[in-house]
């Protein structure tokens, strides 16, 4: 409503307003426009009792806009802190509140520390970038604070590392965007990344590993060459935390326990169920061996809690507990025998033991841990947060239970996903997740009153680097996408003005450009998205660019400026190759490339039974019908993943139809718990209710057939379709994730 009103007034008081709209990201809670304007100076003067580390930073950043000197209020000093009148100050949100006046004068920075007056210049730097060029700055008032306390960046530095310098960097993306929360993936299966100096062969030989596996995980290759090794001397630690802190940024530390511990087993074999010997894994996934519960292990992990403590002043102590297989604890004389002495029910409870005991050695020291939502497993311990990234429902469950929770789903905020389409972009882990599904997240589950709403910390997005060989390519894969996550950790991300946002991402690449910052450039590239349309489907094409600038062809050559011009979606009813690309003045994006298998399911009503998971969910039912056949080596948009669930598809056909042929694909990747289906069967009914089995599909088949199903059903004629195609179910001993539910993955059922 304040936005609105501000529209009108300032259309009756001239065309400012739309001459002036902030670039901002995230975007102020309020900004006020007044009358004036402040001329950017050559020389910038400064109050000299500003807070000497911010404004320092400031001047870094500003370098070559201006020069600085220092002056007193009275001699019209440019840049002025003052403090908001003396409140107690409760919440990290109110620390961080600011309000920046800028009169044709000077420009006031009121704040009540000097965290809220960092936030305060980069506002004001986005400001100065935005308007130096035209050298003066728009008289306004902003008053501004975020929603919410976390919002945070995760980085995975186990599977490829990263130096200091570039974690720096890092951090310092995450300052310009008014991210407060630096979490810091430091050990794992395939590395132990932080020196500990009692157990210094943590990093003799936790920190390196024989060879990696490269390309996609289906292709099973390996690199060959020695990785490492590679870790953070604890003074190097002191030194990231401290370059954080200037910054106003924590730095949550990760010690993953009691799975993902294959590089400390390596070290410390004594610490598992099993003797051994063990090495750092070479290839990513979920492997059985991890902590046992016995003293000697618990006595390790408080000696390592105790360093990790002393070089991290964070709240928080984040503990993994993600992704243990149960496998080793059922084989373990020791565990089964704790379980019955401690009346744990089974393996899950001996996980909550787990974690209770750590727990307790943490709040000892006066600190808190927080781990993955896999802590909920067996009962969560008193004290514990909980980051929710299976989905909402971790997050739901301890809010529910009056336990904190920071948000970080799989489907919004994991951005080793990709951001565009597969086909043009680097190998990435899977999944679809692109900007605009990003700035779309409301970290407040809609199951959550008013009152449990107060337990979600904020939110958080996850950068996982089993694809990521460089820090080119974590620049590549955070950006745009921190500027959705900034917004939405902000509270001003409204999804209903997604292309306003859009274009401020846009101008705000002007900044990254200058900066040497690599970005995807997907969202200007084409999106395409297939449609219903009666008898049949189409393809819309869409772009953040004019839309008369696509072109597109459909006999698979690629398009050129004279090609034709989209306007409308484009009906496709036979078996083509779409590809489009935009031009303005040349060609301006990456070819997109869509092939299409008609068959007479596409674009026919399909209903589930069972609804995907939602970090594999694009496009929902009906992907299963939208003529595209999934990449094999790609878990992005074209296929839709269940964990422990069968897939029973019915599709209606309007009338009865003839056919003799059914096909659909299913995917093997076990290191990410994706199994082929089980079985399939083939039912076909003339009023959807009553359905007769015509073909069952053996497991032999399927893994003949490599997971490629296509059968010969005999001569039908019926209206309904049924296909069920089995889930493995729980996952067995041997594999990776082993007793925890298998992944189906399933993408187009045809028929001819």
């Amino acid at each position: 409503m304040i936005r609105a009103f501000l529209l009108i007034l300032l259309f009756f008081s001239g065309v400012a307003f739309s001459q002036n709209k902030l670039h901002l990201i995230p975007y102020p809670q309020k900004v006020e426009f007044q009358k004036g304007e402040f001329i950017i100076p050559e020389n910038f003067k400064f109050d000299k009792n500003l807070p000497v580390k911010e404004t320092a930073y400031f001047k870094k950043r500003t370098a070559g806009m201006f020069t600085f000197s220092s002056g007193k209020k009275e001699e019209g000093a440019h840049l002025v802190n003052t403090l908001f009148t003396p409140q107690s100050v409760i919440g990290q949100q109110k620390k961080e509140k600011y309000s920046i006046d800028i009169s044709p004068r000077a420009i006031v920075i009121s704040s009540n520390t000097d965290q809220g007056y960092f936030l305060a210049l980069q506002t004001l730097i986005q400001l100065l970038e935005q308007y130096k060029d035209s050298g003066k700055i728009p008289a306004m008032k902003i008053e501004d604070e975020p929603k919410f306390a976390w919002r945070g960046m995760h980085l995975d530095v186990c599977r490829h590392f990263f130096t200091v310098d570039e974690v720096k960097q890092y951090i310092d993306y995450l300052a310009m965007y008014k991210l407060n929360t630096f979490h810091w993936h430091l050990t794992d299966d395939q590395g132990w990344r932080i020196e500990i100096k009692k157990y210094p062969k943590l990093t003799q030989i936790g920190s390196k590993r024989k060879e990696s596996m490269i390309g996609a995980y289906v292709d099973n290759t390996f690199d060959g060459k020695p990785y490492g090794p590679y870790f953070y001397t604890q003074d190097q630690i002191k030194e990231v935390v401290k370059y954080a802190q200037e910054r106003h940024i924590t730095v949550v530390p990760e010690i993953e326990m009691p799975g993902h511990a294959l590089a400390a087993l390596s070290a410390y074999p004594e610490l598992a169920c099993t003797k051994g010997p063990f090495e750092p894994a070479t290839k990513w996934g979920v492997f059985d061996d991890v902590f046992c519960p016995k003293e000697e292990t618990f006595t390790f992990l408080e000696n390592v809690l105790d360093e990790v403590i002393q070089l991290f002043p964070s709240q928080y102590i984040h503990i993994g507990g993600d992704e243990c297989p149960k496998t080793r604890w059922k084989e373990c004389p020791h565990c089964q025998k704790l379980i019955r002495k401690n009346n744990l029910k089974d393996e899950h409870g001996l996980q909550s033991y787990f974690i209770h005991r750590i727990e307790k050695y943490v709040n000892s020291k006066g600190r808190k841990i927080i781990g993955w939502d896999e802590i909920l497993e067996g009962g969560l311990a008193p004290n514990a947060a909980v980051m929710s990234w299976t989905g909402i429902k971790g997050g739901v469950e301890a809010a529910k239970t009056g336990h904190f929770a920071v948000m970080t789903p799989g489907s919004y905020c994991y951005f080793d996903h990709y951001q565009g389409d597969p086909a043009t972009e680097p190998n990435a882990f899977g999944g679809f997740t692109p900007l605009d599904k990003v700035y779309s997240y409301n970290p407040i589950p809609e199951e959550l009153n008013a009152e449990q709403s107060k337990y979600i910390l904020g939110v958080q997005a996850n950068l996982w680097t089993e694809y990521i060989l460089d820090f080119k390519q974590v620049q590549y894969m955070i950006f745009p996408r921190l500027f959705a996550l900034s917004e939405v950790g902000w509270g001003t991300a409204d999804p209903k003005n997604y292309k306003e946002f859009e274009g401020r991402v846009i101008n705000e690449f002007k900044v990254l450009d200058k900066m040497g910052i690599n970005y995807a450039k997907s969202i200007y590239n084409i999106n395409g998205k297939v449609q219903p349309r009666v008898g049949g489907i189409s393809y819309k094409l869409s772009t953040s660019q004019k839309p008369e600038g696509i072109r597109f062809t459909t006999d698979g050559s690629v398009p050129t400026e004279n090609s034709q011009t989209y306007d409308v979606p484009i009906p496709v009813s036979k078996t083509m190759t779409i590809k489009s690309a935009y031009f303005e003045g040349g060609l301006q994006s990456a070819v997109s490339s869509q092939d299409f298998v008609i068959s007479k399911t596409t674009g026919k009503p399909i209903t589930l039974e069972s609804q995907p998971d939602e970090n594999y969910s694009f496009g929902g039912e009906f992907t299963l019908v939208d003529g595209i056949i999934g990449n094999q080596k790609q878990l992005g948009k074209t296929w839709l993943g269940f964990q422990g669930k069968d897939v029973v598809a019915t599709i209606d056909f309007g009338q009865k139809t003839r056919f003799s042929e059914v096909y659909f694909n299913t995917l093997d990747n076990k290191g990410s718990w994706i199994h082929f289906a089980k079985s399939a069967q083939i039912f076909v009914s003339d009023n959807g209710t009553d359905f007769k089995l015509i073909k069952e599909i053996g497991k032999e088949e399927i893994l003949s057939a490599k997971g490629k199903i296509k059968v010969n059903v005999g001569i039908q004629n019926s209206k309904y379709i049924k296909v069920n195609i089995e889930n493995a179910g729980i996952i067995p001993a041997g594999n990776p994730g082993a007793d925890s539910k298998a992944w189906l993955f399933v993408d187009e059922i045809g028929v001819n």
